[in-house]
């Protein structure tokens, strides 16, 4: 013991050892200081998020959604692109971006942000007591629709787009989207800060 410590004193370069294990210090600092990061106004209340704004387009009406009940939509574009496969669900929960008299009221995309798994066959991934859609057909991850779409398990590491939604009296307007559809490079429209 005496002889390494003498050793450490004579040379003054760091093994290969001491190295990893202060360097691997300093990563662990580095990514929890950068997770304490502000707005930028200092008010902590983190990040905005961005959203591609698209043409706002009718998808349903108050009257005809019913509750743990999706309805498949087209949204951003029209039904010949198979990237806008989405659907609209009243959730019977409050939920992230719901609107609506009890903002229960969320749509998203179809397709799985892991490798586009078919989710719209709802009748079969919408779980009503969970209020989550999933197991993706390919992968099993699963989605929480109260949660703007945040990955509840399985592969995907992204949440599912949302299609923003506003109501104007008795009809629910889409009108961007907060996500990068899947099987695009990117939204084509230019982000709309909310």
């Amino acid at each position: 013991m005496q002889e390494n410590m003498n050793s450490e004193a004579e040379h003054p370069c760091l093994s290969r050892r001491r190295f990893l294990l202060m360097s691997g210090g300093v990563t662990v600092s580095t990514i929890l200081l950068a997770s304490c990061n502000k707005s930028d106004d200092g008010d902590g209340e983190g990040q905005q998020a961005l959203v591609a704004g698209y043409a706002r387009k009718k998808i349903a009406t108050l009257g005809e959604l019913q509750t743990d009940e999706p309805a498949p939509i087209f949204y951003p574009y029209d039904n010949t692109d198979l990237n806008s496969l989405g659907f609209i669900v009243k959730l019977g929960t409050p939920a992230g971006g719901g609107v609506g008299p009890a903002s229960d009221i969320v749509a998203f995309s179809s397709l799985c942000t892991h490798v586009g798994g078919d989710l719209s066959n709802t009748k079969k991934t919408y779980m009503k007591e969970h209020k989550i859609l999933g197991p993706c057909p390919l992968h099993l991850t699963t989605f929480d629709l109260t949660r703007h779409g945040m990955v509840v398990a399985g592969h995907a590491t992204e949440s599912l787009p949302q299609i923003v939604l506003e109501v104007d009296g008795d009809d629910v307007y889409a009108t961007g989207v907060l996500g990068l559809i899947y099987g695009k490079r990117d939204n084509a429209d230019l982000p709309i800060v909310i």
